[in-house]
C-alpha cells in the first residue's frame, strides 16, 4: 500500500504517493547520462588519477539482491542526538547553527521512507575531526562533524548542524574546498546508495573546484546546491537550509562514483 504525502513548494501543492517497499520494487534501473556524474578519471582532481580503475567496468546484471533494498526502521539504533550535531559534545560548538532539511526521493519522484541519512563535515573553521586533518585550523572539542537519521513517512530528514568553513586541499597551487556537507544514503535497493555533497549557495569558490566542476552538466551541479529557506529559519537560533535528493531519474543528485 502506498501513503499519499502532500508538500507546498513555492506556494503550490503537490501531492506525491509514498513508496511502499514491499509492492514498488522495479525490476531494474536506467543509467544516468554520463556528463551527470563525475567521471571516474577527471585530470584537474588529480587524486583520481591515482585510483581509477585502468580496465573497463563490468556491469553486473541486477538480481534479488540488487532489487531488494534494506529495511532500516528501526534497526540502526538512532539515538535523539544523532540528528542534532550540536549537542554531541560537552558544551556548545562555535560557528553558524543551521538546520539541513530535505526530502529523499526515487526515481519517479516518490518519497522513501525510513532510508538512512548520514552525514559528515567540517567544523566552522574547515577542520575535520580527524587524525590526518592537520591543516592549521583549530578543532573544536564540542563537534564531533557526524550525524545520521532515518526518513520519516514522507521521505524527510531534518539535521541541525553548524555551517562549515572552507578549507585547502593540496590538489594544485591555492586550492581550496568550498563549504559542504557529505551525504551518504540507502533509497529502496543496495543499488541505489548515494555518496554526494550538498553545497551553499553564492560560494566563491565554486569556479574554482575541480570536484565541484567534475560534474560537467550546469543544471546537475545546481543540483548540489542547497537553497536558503527563510520560512524555516527560526528566530534567533538557526538559519535553515534545503537540500532535496534524488536517487535515480532525470533529476538525479549528482553521486561520487570516484570517490
Amino acid at each position: 500500500m502506498t501513503k499519499m504525502s502532500t508538500t507546498d513548494e513555492g506556494g503550490v501543492v503537490v501531492v506525491r504517493a509514498g513508496y511502499d517497499a514491499l509492492g514498488d520494487s522495479p525490476t531494474n534501473y536506467r543509467r544516468e547520462p554520463v556528463e551527470a556524474h563525475p567521471p571516474l578519471d577527471y585530470p584537474p582532481y588529480k587524486s583520481t588519477q591515482l585510483r581509477f580503475p585502468k580496465q573497463p567496468l563490468v556491469y553486473l546484471p541486477h538480481t534479488v539482491t540488487e532489487i531488494t533494498g534494506p529495511q532500516l526502521s528501526g534497526a540502526v539504533g538512532l539515538r535523539a542526538s544523532d540528528c542534532d550535531l550540536t549537542v554531541q559534545g560537552a558544551g556548545e560548538p562555535l560557528g553558524e547553527r543551521i538546520i539541513v532539511s530535505g526530502h529523499v526521493y526515487d526515481t519517479e519522484g516518490k518519497p522513501l521512507r525510513d532510508t538512512l541519512v548520514e552525514v559528515w563535515q567540517a567544523n566552522a573553521s574547515g577542520r575535520y575531526a580527524h587524525k590526518w586533518d592537520r591543516w592549521a585550523a583549530p578543532l573544536d572539542p564540542n563537534f564531533k562533524g557526524a550525524g545520521r537519521c532515518v526518513t520519516d513517512a514522507d521521505g524527510r530528514y531534518e539535521f541541525t548542524s553548524i555551517r562549515p568553513g572552507a578549507y585547502p586541499w593540496g590538489n594544485h597551487y591555492n586550492a581550496w574546498r568550498p563549504a559542504h556537507i557529505h551525504f551518504s544514503l540507502l533509497g529502496r535497493a543496495f543499488t541505489q546508495r548515494l555518496v554526494t555533497q550538498m553545497y551553499f549557495p553564492g560560494d566563491p569558490f565554486f569556479p574554482f573546484d575541480p570536484i565541484f566542476n567534475s560534474v560537467r552538466d550546469e543544471r546537475a551541479r545546481e543540483r548540489m546546491v542547497s537553497s536558503f529557506n527563510i520560512h524555516e529559519t527560526r528566530p534567533n537560533w538557526a538559519q535553515a537550509f534545503n537540500f532535496d535528493i534524488y536517487l535515480r531519474g532525470p533529476a538525479a543528485t549528482p553521486f561520487e562514483e570516484s570517490f
